[in-house]
């Protein structure tokens, strides 16, 4: 194999492109992405990129003394794949051949309908550039969804001076990945900053035309608004392999280490769905931590060394209204959920998961000591039980944005 081409240059496609030099790949290497940004890291975008105190030039992924000998071709999205041939075209009419392709095309935030002006979704630099525009003292935001990337935003543009309410519902990725217990708790740190965090609610239209002035409830009640932030999800990017052949059911459908049924082709990141072999079924991980290890998987796999690497619990740091939260493990459902030290009111908890009466998860709330001890303890017990190698569940992968 003299040649790889890696479509997508977001951190899944520089992970890729770095774990095939770690394990020796000395052949041609060629990254494809669609924006004109080099790799860069993004969940500062939510903080310190939308308050200005951060850099774009801070957020990328390479050092300065790196290089990793790839061949970029910036600016210009793939949209076809001939998994028969690895040849790769692009929007300009060009082609990309190779003897290998990685799929690492992430993921696009949903949307509601045709947005008007003043409504976004935060995936990337030029997002966040929109964005904080519009982030003013003493103006009125509404976010809806109450996954990381918004509860995020929201303790910004609060800390920021804005009047903030997030709008959530009992689907949002908190309360399915983690349950109504610490979805609670988190949504009380908000509170206590003054942010109105408003659940069990959906939101049936954004107001407009025009520039958004706010959003209309299934209950008929309107809430003002100068900005909305959409988080309600994500689609794997996989519309440009519409002709290829491959199953895209749920993403780009995928073995235990990313091989698909195509020879020479693998899927990583946000649109891949991963076999998770206690399951049988295929999910798409969105956990910062498996995005920057599952490519050393599949490129292990992928240069013949299925063993080359090796599936750990996943992990996820978020600071959230002045607090930190982490998590650590996997998810397969029916785990059962105990409060371990502090409590919901006292906005310091640590929850422990377990399934058989054993510990596969746990999440903490400024407790930063505890959680490193049980995240030492799941290690073990990920590795030596049953689903050592399996991936979390689908909803908690939606909750876990890349987080460094």
């Amino acid at each position: 194999m003299d040649s790889v081409t890696i479509v997508g240059a977001g951190v899944v496609g520089y992970a890729s492109a770095a774990a095939l030099r770690a394990h020796g790949y000395t052949g041609r290497i060629t990254v494809v992405g669609g924006e004109r940004h080099r790799p860069y890291d993004r969940p500062p975008l939510r903080h310190g990129f939308l308050t200005g105190q951060t850099t774009i030039g801070e957020l990328a992924l390479e050092s300065p003394t790196e290089d990793l000998d790839v061949q970029w071709q910036l600016g210009v999205a793939a949209v076809g794949l001939d998994p028969a041939t690895h040849r790769v075209t692009l929007a300009n009419g060009r082609t990309v051949d190779a003897d290998a392709v990685v799929i690492a095309t992430g993921s696009a935030a949903r949307r509601l309908g045709n947005s008007p002006r003043g409504v976004h979704t935060l995936r990337t630099v030029d997002d966040a550039l929109a964005l904080r525009e519009e982030l003013l003292p003493g103006g009125r935001m509404v976010v809806v969804g109450s996954g990381v990337v918004g509860l995020e935003v929201a303790s910004t543009a609060r800390d920021l001076g804005m009047d903030v309410t997030v709008i959530g519902s009992t689907t949002d990725a908190l309360c399915t990945a983690f349950g109504r217990t610490v979805a609670d708790a988190v949504h009380r740190l908000h509170a206590r900053t003054g942010t109105h965090v408003r659940t069990d609610l959906r939101v049936a239209e954004l107001i407009g035309p025009g520039w958004v002035s706010g959003v209309r409830l299934t209950t008929g009640e309107e809430i003002g608004a100068d900005v909305v932030l959409l988080d309600i999800g994500s689609v794997p990017l996989v519309g440009w392999l519409g002709d290829s052949g491959l199953d895209l059911r749920g993403g780009v459908v995928c073995d235990e280490v990313g091989a698909t049924g195509a020879p020479g082709v693998v899927a990583v990141g946000d649109c891949a769905a991963w076999l998770d072999p206690v399951t049988g079924q295929h999910r798409r991980v969105e956990h910062w931590s498996d995005t920057r290890n599952r490519p050393g998987i599949a490129m292990a796999a992928l240069l013949g060394d299925p063993l080359g690497g090796s599936q750990r619990p996943s992990r996820l740091a978020s600071q959230q209204a002045g607090s930190r939260v982490q998590f650590a493990g996997r998810f397969h459902g029916g785990e059962d959920l105990s409060i371990e030290a502090g409590g919901v009111e006292t906005g310091d908890l640590l929850a422990v998961y377990r399934r058989g009466g054993r510990p596969v998860a746990v999440l903490g709330i400024d407790q930063p000591a505890l959680v490193k001890d049980w995240q030492a303890r799941l290690v073990g017990a990920d590795a030596s039980g049953p689903g050592a190698a399996a991936a979390p569940r689908a909803d908690a992968a939606t909750l876990a944005v890349p987080q460094a």
